[in-house]
């Protein structure tokens, strides 16, 4: 591939793309990965269609995650965040995470990959490993989230090959660098209504991994921001959104920028959304790749925070707990601390 260069994210709605001869490996990978090239290039975000996650696993995971958030306060707090400990699981609820310092309306449950007590990294005390905590209340809970989990991770190897055959790279370079090992992220987010509209239930933000899988609700409220303004990403059924985080636009060296969005519940009924973030490996240093002929923009200036991916220099999980100790200030202080 020649001339890339980085054009005006600039459009008026997200590019749907069908990946199913992504994931069945046939000879029209090319063309999808063609699709994911421009996608990545001019908006940052995109939906995939044919991705063969089971639509069943998925009902399933919404049914049981509203049975959750209907629950009263005293009893979700039975697996709140804070017993969850260094490996940062659990519920927190509406208001506790903040983005750019202001709280968000909405609660959640943090979930990665599980671990038993006697794994090394978890005998190591290494942050953001180990068990996840779930509900002992509702049946095939642990069940549906440890299954979707395994398939979504699937998926994940599976657009990784797909983005860099897109950057004319072997399909296994992340693979073979990064994500063979991957951190996975998984959070189940409730976001109330908001009658008054004064509140977002997510601010402006970028995330800070590679790559994003969302499945959201039928209610909407996910924007996206061009250059033109903010634009809607409705719900499309049996899709997921996928956006680009910041250390894939640093991988790319702002080839493929990572792009603002943000959340507001516009409708009387709450918003279940299921992000699920596919990370470099926790000890990794990201570093940019040597593309040939590439004309990007390293200028900084134009972004939400105003603050470079690429100055950073450390392993991807020196970077992340940097980065959450910011959305959860208190457990940082104390979980993080108190090992110091």
């Amino acid at each position: 591939m020649a001339n890339l260069q980085v054009v005006d994210q600039e459009f008026s709605q997200v590019p749907v793309i069908d990946i199913s001869t992504l994931v069945s490996q046939t000879s029209n990978s090319d063309i999808v990965a063609d699709q994911i090239r421009q996608a990545c290039q001019d908006y940052g975000f995109f939906y995939i269609i044919g991705h063969g996650v089971d639509e069943q696993l998925q009902e399933q995971l919404e049914y049981l995650s509203r049975q959750f958030f209907a629950q009263d306060i005293e009893t979700k707090l039975k697996i709140r965040m804070a017993l969850g400990g260094r490996a940062w699981r659990g519920y927190f609820p509406v208001g506790n995470e903040l983005t750019s310092g202001r709280p968000d309306l909405k609660e959640g449950i943090y979930f990665g990959v599980e671990l038993e007590e006697n794994h090394p990294l978890v005998k190591a005390s290494i942050p953001m490993h180990g068990c996840n905590l779930f509900p002992s209340n509702i049946p095939q809970f642990r069940e549906t989230v440890l299954e979707y989990m395994q398939s979504m991770t699937k998926l994940g190897h599976t657009l990784m090959a797909g983005i860099a055959l897109s950057l004319g790279l072997r399909d296994s370079y992340f693979a073979d660098r990064y994500t063979k090992d991957p951190l996975i992220l998984f959070r189940i987010f409730n976001y109330p209504p908001n009658p008054s509209l004064s509140e977002w239930g997510v601010g402006e933000h970028t995330d800070y991994g590679v790559l994003t899988i969302l499945k959201q609700d039928n209610v909407g409220g996910l924007q996206v921001k061009s250059k033109s303004g903010w634009i809607d990403a409705p719900p499309i059924p049996n899709s997921f959104v996928c956006n680009i985080g910041d250390m894939l636009d640093r991988m790319t060296r702002g080839l493929y920028r990572s792009t603002p969005h943000r959340v507001q519940n516009l409708s009387t009924s709450n918003r279940l959304s299921f992000p699920f973030f596919f990370d470099p490996n926790f000890n990794v240093e990201v570093k940019p790749i040597e593309l040939k002929d590439i004309v990007v923009n390293d200028d900084q200036s134009d972004r939400w925070d105003k603050a470079s991916v690429h100055e950073f220099r450390g392993t991807y999980g020196e970077y992340l707990l940097n980065k959450v100790s910011k959305v959860f200030p208190e457990l940082r202080k104390t979980v993080l601390e108190s090992a110091e």
